[in-house]
């Protein structure tokens, strides 16, 4: 099943994994020891997060090590770019409104 980049970060876990490789690529092995969880458990987030290509799994040896695909973090970006203009718009509406609410007040 092919699942999409909005489905990987839905989870925390996932959305806190991704945090913790985004400066430095990570075995599966130092991954799990920042969880209470199994490191096959783990392994299945580790899955999902590569399926959509949100990270990298880099071979060194007999080591896998992931890191975090930041060119495919740019499609969230560009979707929560619509709602940052609506929310900019509302803010700039609003400030106006209360400078128009102060001057007549005055």
């Amino acid at each position: 099943m092919r699942r999409d980049i909005f489905q990987a970060i839905a989870d925390p876990t996932r959305r806190a994994i991704m945090v913790l490789i985004a400066l430095q690529a990570m075995s599966p092995s130092a991954i799990a020891d920042h969880f209470n969880m199994s490191r096959q458990a783990i392994s299945k987030h580790m899955k999902i997060l590569t399926e959509c290509e949100l990270v990298k799994a880099a071979h060194q040896g007999r080591e896998v090590y992931y890191q975090l695909e930041i060119n495919k973090m740019k499609e969230i970006d560009i979707w929560l770019e619509q709602f940052r203009k609506i929310w900019e718009t509302s803010f700039n509406q609003l400030d106006n409104l209360l400078a128009t609410i102060k001057k007549t007040e005055k």
